[in-house]
């Protein structure tokens, strides 16, 4: 992803040259996990003090690290699950009861080896990008599937559940709204469909999918089990649902697998809709311009604001019931969806909008 050709020549010299690129690779993608990680960690102190201030509460504030209240909760998490005990149901499949978290944690990072990060940043520069990522979000659910049925529970089931039929009716608009994207760039390459978003915020996707970028952000809040979508986890009806016999780092491997698919959703609505690496003032500035220049910032920057909005949906809206959700799903977004691939269709064909004098 990166040329970093010094470090590459250091590591030949240190090894035969044909594992340098390798080892390069490796140590990149272990950077990436590790900032992934970090980020998901900080994340969840974000949105525990973000919905404090919402709801005129102080929020963590307690473990201190670096002079700043709260700062070091992340971690005082991560050490006391990584200290309380697994402990496994005895009438459950142990195999698949211990397998379950990690069915739902790779698939989620697995997804960022095709994330453009930059213009030529992204480990695996695939043709067929948005096929992958269609593939692998729809393995997450065997993770989730398996957690329920294997831990042997009523609770854990239902929550099972309940969770794949929400996911699978939410997988199909979403879908259709990356139909709606695939029509517009011409490719199914991620790095190709942030180009064809070139020359500034009303180039951008947002203006003429409106109605897919809704359908999108919303079904990625539901895919990733968030209020006020996270029926499958009523602690009123079913407890805390499919996991709600893990415990420790086993529980803990969900629960970065749900941080993680925010972050991925907002980075994906980020490259559908809203440029991706591009610049806000491209267009506006020369093209020498630093500001003007794709880059991470710019990438990181946009994505912030969906990963808000995530957090601003559960402080503000109470959790639906399960047949209001099933019907939002395949009543309302899917026809939306439907209907709006047809409206381009048609701009499409009679060279409207960013069609505009295309063959």
């Amino acid at each position: 992803m990166w040329t970093w050709a010094p470090l590459r020549s250091w590591l030949a010299s240190l090894i035969t040259s044909y594992w340098a690129d390798p080892a390069l690779n490796a140590v990149q993608i272990l950077m990436v996990m590790i900032g992934l990680i970090l980020v998901m960690a900080f994340y969840t102190l974000a949105e525990r003090k973000i919905i404090g201030w919402m709801q005129s509460r102080r929020g963590p504030n307690r473990v201190n690290l670096f002079w700043v209240p709260g700062l070091g909760q992340p971690f005082a998490d991560v050490v006391k699950l990584l200290f309380k005990e697994i402990v496994v149901p005895a009438d459950a499949n142990g195999i698949l009861f211990r397998v379950a978290p990690f069915l739902t944690l790779i698939p989620a990072l697995a997804i960022w080896a095709v994330i453009p990060f930059a213009p030529q940043h992204a480990f695996a520069n695939i043709n067929a990008g948005l096929l992958y990522i269609l593939a692998m979000t729809s393995m997450g659910v065997y993770g989730v599937i398996l957690a329920g049925w294997a831990a042997n529970s009523k609770y854990a089931f239902l929550g099972a559940m309940r969770s794949a039929a929400q996911i699978v009716a939410y997988e199909i608009a979403m879908g259709f709204a990356m139909v709606g994207v695939l029509m517009v760039s011409g490719s199914l390459n991620m790095g190709a469909i942030v180009e064809s978003q070139h020359g500034g915020p009303l180039s951008w996707n947002w203006f003429w999918l409106f109605p897919l970028l809704v359908v999108y952000y919303i079904s990625g809040v539901a895919e990733t089990n968030r209020a006020p979508f996270d029926v499958a986890e009523g602690e009123s009806e079913i407890v805390a649902g499919f996991h709600v016999d893990y415990s420790g780092m086993a529980f803990a491997l969900f629960f970065i697998a749900e941080y993680v698919n925010m972050i991925l959703i907002s980075a994906l609505t980020v490259i559908f809709f809203f440029g991706g690496w591009l610049s806000p003032l491209d267009g506006y500035l020369p093209a020498s311009s630093l500001l003007a220049a794709p880059s991470f910032f710019w990438f990181g920057l946009k994505t912030l604001f969906p990963m808000f909005g995530f957090l601003w949906l559960r402080a503000t809206f109470p959790r639906y019931r399960y047949d209001q959700i099933m019907r939002l799903g395949w009543k309302a977004l899917i026809p939306v969806t439907l209907v709006w691939l047809l409206v381009e269709g048609v701009l499409i064909y009679y060279h409207v909008g960013p069609w505009k004098g295309h063959p």
